[in-house]
């Protein structure tokens, strides 16, 4: 099924196919927060570090397949198989919009 993303989350999901950290990265705002695995992850920077991280210590895939607005929030659900603990399992992205950028995402089970 292919859902159609805001362009800012479809970029995110597109660079991390790619792993691709500092594309991601400049899709958030300058202050942007991701909230991930209990960790909080603020700037740019952190945010960087944190994907490249994440892409360099597993190998996986990501497949969003819906899409809602709640409580002014975009939240996604995907698909994610890898060689990580848990694997296969499906996340809720919780994505904060400011116009084209992301501000904040929180990655829940």
């Amino acid at each position: 099924m292919s859902i159609e993303l805001p362009g800012a989350i479809a970029a995110y999901f597109d660079n991390d196919k790619k792993g691709n950290a500092a594309a991601i990265a400049e899709g958030f705002t300058q202050d942007a927060v991701v909230i991930d695995e209990g960790n909080t992850y603020t700037g740019r920077d952190a945010i960087r570090k944190w994907m490249a991280n994440a892409s360099t210590k597993y190998t996986y895939t990501v497949e969003p397949f819906s899409i809602e607005e709640t409580d002014g929030k975009t939240v996604v659900k995907s698909h994610l198989v890898g060689n990580f603990p848990g694997s296969p399992v499906d996340l809720r992205y919780f994505f904060v919009l400011d116009e084209d950028k992301i501000a904040k995402l929180e990655i829940i089970v």
